[in-house]
């Protein structure tokens, strides 16, 4: 019998991911800044019993029995089992908690199957598991094989995955941290997240990675993930905030437009997001505050700006962009250090 918790981030895509192949490989690289308060809380209890084929285990979220969940953990289970040959020894007891609105495109499923794989990776350790990699490139691993973007939530600041010519150490199959140089402008970086929508998103992250296997433009937007990335490298060095949010700002309406070109076509925005999208380009165009959006998958805005605009910005949020927000909230977030075990 045991117990480990970890607490884990979301983390939010300067560079896309979107697309992959079979066993969550991603069709072109992405970087991404971990998040400071917008994370998961996972406790992973287990306890011995005979070994059977099949998976034993209970999930409660935010403290109730979550069935819905079930069917995403039990796919996780069967894609990391060979990495994990001990799952089925074990009855599980899942725990877990967001500090933010479930599946609302704030990847819940980045920080949630982050925070699993890492509570996974210390029973693994702490049976003696061998593996190759360093514990946190293992949990990365076994991150991805949950979720694509969760791989990179298992370290803090820039976090880079998918094999990119020009990154040292960049692996389709595991995120690494971006090692470099890094202007000061972008320490501290803001995120604050405009709730548009905290329902269910419409269409799933995974049924919208599979609309691009099929997808007219799908090639050369994955030529474009990897020129911008390549782009942003210095960009970062440099710190030219204009040329960094012309590039983001791109990247999440290239994201968007691919859903709107795919078959079946969907809307992920909502009236507010646009109304949102024309506040922050008005604010910037009127004040030349270097504040800028991206977005995820979502109907939800990322505004991202350097601290030093802090205050400026909390009038502009308050004053143009609360009226906005589904029950006027939004969170206040910042770039993290990563996940941590309690």
């Amino acid at each position: 019998m045991g117990k480990v918790t970890w607490q884990s981030p979301s983390n939010i895509a300067l560079v896309k991911y979107w697309g992959k192949y079979e066993n969550q490989i991603p069709a072109n690289p992405s970087i991404s800044f971990t998040l400071n308060s917008s994370y998961t809380t996972t406790s992973l209890s287990w306890e011995a019993k005979e070994k059977t084929d099949d998976f034993s285990f209970e999930l409660f979220f935010e403290g109730k029995a979550e069935e819905s969940f079930k069917p995403k953990i039990e796919a996780y289970f069967k894609r990391v089992h060979h990495l994990l040959p001990f799952l089925s020894e074990f009855h599980f007891t899942i725990e877990t908690s967001n500090t933010f609105p479930h599946s609302s495109g704030i990847a819940s499923s980045a920080s949630g199957l982050s925070a699993l794989s890492l509570c996974m990776a210390s029973l693994a350790k702490s049976l003696n598991i061998p593996h190759d990699e360093d514990f946190y490139r293992f949990a990365s691993t076994l991150s991805r094989l949950g979720s694509g973007s969760a791989s990179r939530s298992v370290y803090g600041n820039l976090v880079v995955w998918g094999k990119h010519a020009l990154i040292e150490n960049s692996s389709d199959h595991f995120a690494v941290p971006y090692t470099g140089e890094v202007h000061p402008v972008f320490e501290n970086f803001q995120d604050y997240i405009l709730l548009v929508d905290k329902g269910e998103k419409k269409v799933s992250s995974t049924v919208g990675h599979g609309l691009m296997n099929n997808h007219p433009y799908a090639m050369k937007r994955f030529e474009q993930a990897h020129t911008n990335l390549n782009k942003l490298k210095s960009i970062l060095a440099e710190g030219d905030l204009e040329a960094f949010g012309n590039l983001v700002e791109s990247e999440a309406l290239t994201l968007h437009g691919m859903m709107l070109t795919s078959n079946p076509y969907f809307i992920l925005m909502k009236p507010n997001t646009l109304r949102i999208i024309e506040e922050i380009w008005a604010f910037r165009e009127e004040t030349k505050t270097p504040v800028y959006f991206t977005l995820d998958a979502g109907a939800n805005v990322h505004m991202l700006f350097p601290e030093m605009v802090k205050n400026k910005v909390d009038t502009f949020a308050q004053t143009k962009l609360v009226g906005l927000c589904k029950d006027e909230e939004y969170i206040c977030d910042q770039i993290g250090n990563g996940p941590k075990q309690l």
